[in-house]
């Protein structure tokens, strides 16, 4: 890596470092860094506070740029992940996330396709309401045909998704969104049951108070037909209601939002109305609109155990203005998201480290006093960045679309901004300023990191090493301990008043997840993006709790994650994990050595039913995980029984030499011969999709034995482990975000 002309005495740690130069710094072709840390941190500074000129031009630029550099390098506020990749760059394209409108046109659709594809090459991620779309089978007049509906379409964003993700430097992602009375919610709701189709999208259920009413009187509710806008039939609330909640209890999705809310806080109703968001979920925006987001990281706002509310006032003046600069040198993907950025200048502006501000206080996350505090920090927050706004607006302007507002209804000051507030999911920036995730509790206390030649590295949270040492409970052998569970809980050794304090995502209730996610929605413009932690034992009861929690007590949505609920999560954050690639990071898997067989090897043996008759898989494993797999014809000879024994051999041979059983899948699953068997969910369509379903079947089983296994399973980038926070999936190893 280059030398820099900055100083390179920044505070960052080895994880951060490596995530930085795998993720943010400019390279040259051959993939080798051109910058530092502090030279990126630089280049965005100066980019950042050119935008000066656009309304001073004796502007002190350089004064600026040193004091976004010290904010940024000090680690006290950091943009999101497009703004650190490419401001000062030639792509320039610095919003997170944008909302694309999707009309019931075959034009309309296509050209919101169109449009996707490029944000996503520059780096954004999509919201889309398919809400507009009339229902399948309903009638086309100009062809005298039926419409395929709304889930069809969808499979052609994701298509699209899947093609444009591959040569990018952040993953595509996308929010589908389908309002509770579409005719085809029920066929929404069950989208994602089969978890390989719509992988590149988040789906939440658009719920109106009407359906929410309907559901506490157990009524019924209309269902209303886009086209015509007509009532066409009515159904149970309830009914949908536990449709949801048993779809979100089996695997995650879809969230929920609640779009009346969303609405009654459109500071511009006279502009449009908020269908969708991002797409995880925590900025609702109107069609063509962009976010430009960044976090104050509050573990820096500590002082002599008392928050430090003057720094806390300064960080949040100049990170408005660093937003609102962002604005204007943005370089938007399309003209019109261009023009509504700049009319209606949304910015949001959040929060990570609220866990570590916490424990340098002294309050447990699950403590009524972090309630308060939450509800102190979050309006002082607010109620600041709304001050600074205005200032801007008297040195600017209002945003354009002011004339019309709810500001101006209210007869309020001019504002620069149509929305200040957002709490983001931090997963890659919260590991660059070594800080705990948004409004997250601390995802684990400690976990094991292997690095190449499969060394073992145990990360532990720098405030309990630091409290360890100081009580001399401290040990290495320990902390290895504490790292194989992720928790402190169960641990004697670790005084009682710690454990207390020290308290992770699966330590607390899911209730308390929704009080803490409620307490900052109050003094939020926008919404907040949090996971709500389940146990794997968690019952459906648990989750429509918690979902009537989430509506009473004001949230604008809920995303609820259960324990190993996902059929993909077969591996363990423990050290006895069963996969040889656990942790280990992309450019040590090409050195894997195959591993040998044993004498004896134990397994199952499924019966698939096939077009070409019986098909008997025998699937074994060693210590480590899947070893290899036995296929058998129930009739015996021809070319189908080679074909699928040549299948088994290759599959084996790639598990043996690192291969991710899931991988197989992946590549099997969907081909198609000419002999079909079974329907539904039973349905085989080849030999080899019969290959991939017993596999999968054998994953699931493995993972029902291993209910301890904890967080969302391996990171298909280093094979660390995933967690699920902040509305979506993030490896603290090495930085992956499943929503980036």
């Amino acid at each position: 890596m280059p030398k820099s002309s900055t100083s390179t005495t920044l505070p960052l740690t080895q994880n951060a470092l490596t995530v930085l130069e795998r993720r943010y710094l400019k390279r040259d072709e051959q993939g080798r860094a051109l910058e530092t840390p502090a030279n990126m941190f630089r280049r965005v500074a100066d980019a950042i506070a050119s935008a000066e000129i656009s309304f001073d031009a004796e502007a002190d630029t350089k004064g600026l740029s040193d004091q976004f550099y010290t904010m940024m390098t000090q680690l006290e506020f950091l943009p999101n992940s497009p703004t650190l990749m490419n401001a000062g760059r030639e792509l320039g394209q610095l919003s997170a996330c944008f909302v694309l409108p999707v009309a019931d046109s075959m034009e309309s659709i296509f050209e919101a396709i169109k449009n996707t594809a490029l944000i996503h090459k520059s780096g954004g991620g999509t919201g889309f309401s398919f809400s507009r779309i009339r229902p399948a089978n309903d009638v086309v007049l100009s062809t005298k045909g039926v419409s395929s509906g709304p889930l069809s379409f969808m499979k052609v964003f994701d298509a699209a998704t899947e093609t444009i993700k591959q040569g990018g430097t952040r993953r595509g992602a996308n929010m589908g969104i389908l309002r509770v009375d579409h005719p085809d919610i029920m066929d929404f709701i069950m989208c994602k049951r089969d978890q390989t189709v719509l992988t590149n999208f988040n789906i939440s259920v658009g719920l109106t108070e009407e359906f929410m009413e309907a559901v506490k009187n157990n009524g019924e509710y209309d269902i209303i037909n886009p086209r015509s806008g007509e009532a066409v039939s009515t159904l149970s609330a309830v009914k949908v209601f536990d449709h949801i909640i048993d779809l979100a209890w089996t695997n995650g999705e879809p969230g929920i939002i609640f779009l009346d809310r969303l609405n009654r806080d459109n500071p511009t109703p006279h502009i449009g109305e908020i269908e969708s968001t991002n797409p995880c979920g925590e900025q609702p925006l109107l069609p063509y609109e962009s976010c430009n987001l960044g976090s104050i990281n509050l573990n820096k706002m500590v002082r002599n155990g008392q928050v430090d509310w003057d720094k806390l006032s300064a960080t949040v003046n100049l990170a408005v203005r660093f937003l609102d600069n962002v604005i204007q040198i943005n370089n938007y993907p399309i003209p019109q998201i261009a023009e509504m950025s700049l009319a209606n200048r949304k910015i949001g502006l959040g929060i990570m480290g609220w866990a570590d501000m916490l424990i340098q206080l002294g309050i447990p996350y699950n403590h009524s006093e972090a309630i308060e505090l939450g509800d102190k920090i979050m309006d002082f927050i607010n109620e600041t960045s709304h001050k600074a706004s205005r200032e801007l607006a008297k040195e600017r302007g209002a945003f354009p679309n002011f004339k019309g507002s709810v500001f101006e209804q209210r007869r309020e000051p001019a504002i620069r901004n149509a929305t200040c507030t957002t709490i983001a999911p931090t997963g890659t920036i919260s590991i660059i300023a070594n800080s705990s995730s948004g409004i997250e509790p601390l995802f684990a206390v400690s976990y094991v990191r292997q690095v190449m030649d499969n060394d073992i590295l145990v990360e532990v949270n720098p405030l309990f090493e630091a409290i360890a040492k100081e009580r001399g409970f401290y040990s290495p052998e320990l902390m290895k301990l504490i790292a194989e569970k992720g928790s402190v809980k169960e641990f004697d050794q670790v005084p009682e008043d710690v454990r207390r304090l020290f308290v992770t995502a699966h330590d607390i209730t899911p209730e308390d997840h929704i009080r803490m996610q409620a307490t900052f929605q109050k003094h939020t413009d926008n919404a907040v993006s949090k996971t709500v932690n389940f146990c794997h034992s968690a019952t459906r009861e648990d989750v429509a709790t918690v979902y009537q929690l989430a509506y009473e007590s004001g949230c604008k949505g809920v995303t609820i994650y259960r324990d190993g609920s996902r059929s993909n999560q077969v591996l363990s954050v423990k050290k006895e994990d069963k996969s040889p690639e656990q942790n280990v990071p992309m450019e040590s898997k090409k050195a894997t050595r195959k591993r040998d067989r044993p004498r004896t090897l134990n397994g199952s043996t499924y019966q698939m039913e096939t077009g070409c008759g019986p098909l008997y898989i025998t699937i074994n494993e060693d210590e480590h995980g899947l070893f290899e797999v036995f296929t058998t014809m129930g009739k015996a000879g021809g070319c189908a029984a080679s074909q699928c024994e040549a299948l088994g051999r290759l599959v084996s041979l790639a598990w043996r030499s690192g291969v991710q059983a899931r991988q197989a899948v992946k590549q099997l699953i969907g081909i198609s011969c000419h002999k079909h068997a079974g329907f539904g969910n039973n349905r085989i369509t080849s030999c080899a999709d019969a290959l991939a379903k017993a596999i999968q079947l054998h994953m699931k089983q493995d993972e029902e034995r291993d209910q301890h296994t904890a967080g969302g399973g391996a990171c298909p980038e280093c094979g660390g482990p995933i967690e699920h926070e902040g509305g979506c999936c993030v490896c603290h190893a090495c930085g992956y975000s499943e929503c980036a």
